[in-house]
C-alpha cells in the first residue's frame, strides 16, 4: 500500500512569478512585493484491490447472447475459410419456420468466414405441379418414374421456380446467392440410370467440374445448385438431390457434407429414437448395413456419405432437419444435430 504524502510548502527552487501594473516581472526575492503563504495541499494513492462484480443466477439476453459468441470461437476458427456443402429438403423445406432457419443459419455461417454451398431438390413442389396439371406421379423403389413430360415439370419447377425462390430469400436474408443448376457451366454432366428403362429420365452424376462454383465461393457468394443435369447430348436428367450434393462435394474439396433429413440420423435400433449414433466411420456403417440396422432409404445417403469421403470431404453428417437451426447445432456445438461419419 502507499503511503499518504502531504506537502506543506513550495520547494525552494519553484519558480514563482508575478505581474505587477507596469509589465515588470518581479520574484519572490523582490522586497517590494509580498506573497500570501503557498496553500497547503495534499495528494493521497492507495492501491484498493480491484472489485470484480458477481455474475449474476440469470443472465440478460445480451449477457447470454455474448457468452455464445464466445464459445462458438473454436468452431468459427475450424472451419473459417473451409467450403461446407449443404443438401437441402424434407421438412425443413415444407415448412417456413424451418427454411427461414437453415436460410439464417446458412447466411451467419458466411458472415463468420465458412463457405457454403446449396444443393436442394424439390419433391413436394414437383408433386403439387404436377397435381396442378393432372399428371400422376409415379414413383418405383422410392424414384420417381420420369418420362419427357415430367422430365419438362420436373425443370420447370427446380430451377424456375424453387430454386429462384431459395436464392431470393438467401439475398433477402443479407447475403449474395447465385442460382445454378448442373446443366449450367456444365456443373454436372449426367448419364442415364442403369434403371432407365424403368425409371425414365432418372440420372446419375458421370462427370462434376466445379470451375463455374469456384469464382463464386471465392467471392463470398453462396451457390444454389438445384439437381438437374444434362448428358453430352443435352438431354436433361432429375438427379437425386442426395448423390449431387456428395459428388459436389467431392469435386469441391469440401471439409464437410451435411443432408438436412426426416430422422435424427442413424439409429442404432430404428425402433428406438433414442438409439442416436452420434459418431461412427466408414467401416462401421458399412456393418450397420450388413446387420440391416440400416435400410431402406437410409442405404441411398449413407451411401452417398461413404462415397464422397472416399473422395476426400473430410466428415459427411446426416442431421435432423425438423430442429430449429439444426445446421449451427451440427457445425458450431459438439453435441451435433445427428450421426457424423468420418473416413
Amino acid at each position: 500500500m502507499l503511503a499518504a504524502k502531504t506537502l506543506t510548502s513550495f520547494p525552494s527552487s519553484f519558480p514563482l512569478t508575478s505581474k505587477i501594473p507596469n509589465g515588470k516581472i518581479c520574484r519572490p526575492n523582490n522586497p517590494n512585493l509580498s506573497f500570501p503563504s503557498p496553500p497547503k495541499f495534499s495528494i493521497s494513492a492507495v492501491a484498493e484491490p480491484v472489485q470484480i462484480p458477481a455474475f449474476p443466477d440469470s443472465l440478460t439476453p445480451d449477457q447470454l447472447r455474448v457468452d455464445v459468441l464466445s464459445e462458438s470461437l473454436p468452431f468459427i476458427q475450424k472451419f473459417r475459410g473451409k467450403t461446407i456443402v449443404v443438401k437441402y429438403g424434407g421438412a425443413a423445406m415444407k415448412s417456413p419456420e424451418l427454411r427461414e432457419s437453415v436460410i439464417n443459419d446458412l447466411v451467419l455461417l458466411s458472415c463468420v468466414g465458412l463457405r457454403p454451398v446449396l444443393v436442394h431438390g424439390g419433391g413436394p413442389e414437383i408433386n403439387h405441379w404436377l397435381n396442378r396439371l393432372n399428371i400422376q406421379a409415379v414413383f418405383r423403389d422410392g424414384l420417381r418414374v420420369t418420362d419427357a413430360e415430367t422430365m419438362e415439370i420436373v425443370s420447370m419447377v427446380l430451377v424456375g421456380k424453387v430454386n429462384k425462390t431459395l436464392v431470393s430469400l438467401i439475398n433477402k436474408a443479407g447475403a449474395t446467392a447465385v442460382g445454378l443448376s448442373g446443366i449450367d457451366g456444365r456443373l454436372m454432366t449426367a448419364r442415364p440410370s442403369p434403371k432407365a428403362a424403368e425409371l425414365g429420365f432418372v440420372g446419375e452424376v458421370a462427370q462434376v467440374d466445379p470451375s463455374v462454383l469456384r469464382p463464386l465461393i471465392d467471392n463470398n457468394h453462396i451457390p444454389v445448385v438445384t439437381s438437374v443435369a444434362a448428358d453430352n447430348l443435352g438431354q436433361a436428367y432429375n438427379i437425386n438431390a442426395d448423390t449431387a450434393a456428395g459428388e459436389l462435394a467431392a469435386a469441391l474439396g469440401a471439409e464437410k457434407l451435411i443432408l438436412l433429413t426426416d430422422v435424427a440420423g442413424i439409429l442404432e435400433d430404428r425402433d428406438d429414437p433414442q438409439s442416436l449414433v452420434k459418431e461412427i466411420d466408414i467401416s462401421g456403417v458399412k456393418k450397420m448395413i450388413d446387420e440391416g440396422k440400416v435400410a431402406g432409404g437410409m442405404i441411398p445417403k449413407v451411401s452417398c456419405c461413404i462415397r464422397s469421403l472416399a473422395q476426400g470431404v473430410r466428415t459427411a453428417s446426416i442431421i435432423d432437419g425438423r430442429v430449429p437451426h439444426s445446421l449451427l447445432l451440427e457445425i458450431m456445438t459438439d453435441q451435433g444435430a445427428g450421426t457424423m461419419i468420418t473416413g
